[in-house]
């Protein structure tokens, strides 16, 4: 692994990298017919990366851009991406991914945001970036990506101080699953530090110095793909493999043609491919781990046993993906661990009067590097919002807004968002929790909890699910019901079922609650009422 400091540019770091692994695998994609681009697949070295960089670099630099401008990048999953990236962060120009699913208004916002002063684009996104623009009260400069020929100047000057590792590399926008994106300042150096924390944790999930091949189904414009992996893939000279989204029926062919080695996952990828006939293939590749977050505890075992590779749970934001991971090598298989505290990265769980909760207590998860450096390895602000940076690190400790209890060893467990706890009777209640038990009945295909306003209970368990095919929602509900009993409290158990044939995701498969309902009102009236069966002694008269 190459070295580099809190300081430490991207320029620096890849020069090192092209020198130490010049003939090492550096960024590749399979093949793909279905694709727009690279249809044959495509790969590059190091060294031949490193020659596309120079001759991006001489085309933006010849522009007038450096040193506190902004691009924004709209390529989808396109290796390109990163290339541009490189090139534009060597001069101290600051990328503003954008999600390729955002809508006009969207789109609108985070031009208004991020104030990008010129705008890069595939062809074929071309007429979604001008609708954007057309309704935005900031319309930048629109290049093709493969076409800088005639870039246009910049407006303003580049700065002439030094490029460093505090310099800006990425404006990456949160998910707004709760409300609008706020636009994550992630520094250089924090950003090679990510690459370097990844690649040294070691244990199930070591990376070999020999390098590694790492699969990322996750968008170009995620921290996971962005950060964690490129920067590792930097200072590692391990090789990004980067898909173009993910399809369970490509899943495995992509990572037997690409020699992965190491699998990224979402929670909704494990029960995807194991709803995937088995087959002789299934232990066809080389694959020695998974990292990821949000598998369900009881598909653990189901997933490791048959493709034969551990599923290693991780927790980590863009704000702070400085990863905790739960990569003992004795760990039991099929819980929501995600490791524990370690130098670098402390952690607390408080209460609402920020009280730190008793062992075995869900409490809001407090990180922090350290007492004497706590902001140290994290992101830098949230970009033109100086009260929610102040917030979110309100005495000296960044609130995560996850909820999360701790083990008498100090092992870390996921419990849910904090804003998805359910407040029914006194009672507080993970949505997650109902969730993975409902997830797990074959009757459902998708389900999301949310909170309902109740006269009488202050709230109340609000069930969102798809059915799989020709189920019928009447009877679905008393059999989901029931389950619900049989596995949980009977106050867990949902009072309300809506069934529906959509929920909303964003682009990396997370359910936008916010969005389920757009007037904030679950629909009463077509759901199906079951507040009258829960009682205290309900899995007693059910038995």
């Amino acid at each position: 692994m190459i070295h580099v400091t809190d300081d430490s540019t991207y320029a620096e770091a890849f020069a090192a990298a092209v020198a130490a692994y010049a003939d090492r695998p550096f960024i590749a994609v399979p093949t793909g017919a279905h694709r727009a681009y690279h249809q044959n697949g495509f790969a590059l070295t190091f060294a031949e990366a490193a020659k596309e960089v120079a001759a991006l670099q001489t085309f933006y630099a010849a522009a007038g851009f450096g040193h506190g401008h902004r691009v924004a990048v709209l390529l989808d999953n396109r290796p390109e991406h990163f290339l541009h990236k490189l090139a534009l962060n060597s001069l101290g120009v600051c990328i503003v991914p954008i999600n390729p699913d955002y809508r006009p208004a969207e789109l609108a916002y985070l031009l208004e945001h991020s104030e990008p002063d010129l705008a890069i684009v595939a062809p074929d996104r071309r007429a979604q970036l001008d609708a954007g623009v057309a309704v935005s009260n900031w319309a930048p400069p629109i290049a093709l990506y493969d076409d800088l020929s005639a870039l246009p100047r910049p407006t303003k000057p580049a700065l002439t101080t030094p490029v460093t590792g505090k310099t800006p590399s990425s404006i990456l926008y949160t998910s707004g699953t709760t409300g609008r994106p706020k636009g994550c300042v992630l520094s250089q150096g924090y950003e090679l530090d990510a690459g370097v924390w990844y690649g040294t944790r070691g244990k199930l999930a070591a990376l070999r110095a020999s390098g590694e091949r790492i699969y990322s189904p996750l968008p170009a414009y995620h921290v996971n793909s962005s950060v964690m992996v490129f920067a590792c893939a930097i200072v590692g000279g391990h090789c990004q493999i980067q898909i173009d989204r993910f399809h369970p029926e490509r899943w495995w062919r992509e990572v037997r043609e690409t020699e992965a080695t190491v699998v990224h996952y979402l929670g909704v990828i494990a029960p995807l491919l194991l709803g995937q006939p088995e087959g002789p293939h299934d232990r066809d590749h080389q694959v020695r781990f998974g990292i990821g977050a949000g598998v369900e505890p009881t598909l653990h075992a189901a997933f490791e046993q048959r493709f034969g590779f551990p599923l290693v749970e991780v927790w980590g934001m863009t704000e702070c993906v400085r990863v905790l991971v739960d990569n003992e090598l004795d760990r039991p298989s099929g819980t929501r661990c995600f490791g524990k505290s370690v130098p670098g990265l402390e952690v607390r769980l408080v209460d609402d009067k920020e009280v730190d909760v008793p062992v075995g207590t869900p409490g809001e998860l407090l990180v922090r590097h350290s007492a004497e450096t706590p902001r140290r390895s994290f992101f830098s602000e949230y970009l033109n919002n100086e009260e929610a940076t102040k917030e979110a690190w309100r005495n000296g400790w960044f609130h995560t807004g996850d909820m999360v209890r701790q083990a008498a060893d100090g092992s870390l467990f996921f419990v849910d968002r904090k804003k998805n706890i359910i407040r029914r009777s006194g009672e507080n209640i993970a949505a997650a929790e109902i969730e993975a038990v409902l997830q797990a009945h074959p009757l459902v295909k998708q389900v999301a909890i949310l909170a309902a306003p109740d006269a009488v209970r202050e709230e109340e368990v609000f069930a969102c699910i798809i059915l799989e095919e020709g189920v019928e929602p009447a009877s679905a509900a008393e059999t989901l019901f029931n389950h619900s009993l049989e596995q949980m409290a009977y106050y867990k158990a949902p009072g309300w079922f809506y069934f529906t044939d959509s929920i909303p995701t964003t682009g990396t498969q997370k359910i936008q609650k916010h969005q389920i309902f757009p007037n904030g009102e679950p629909p009463f009236d077509q759901s199906i009422d079951m507040r009258s069966r829960k009682k205290r002694n309900a899995q007693k008269e059910s038995a």
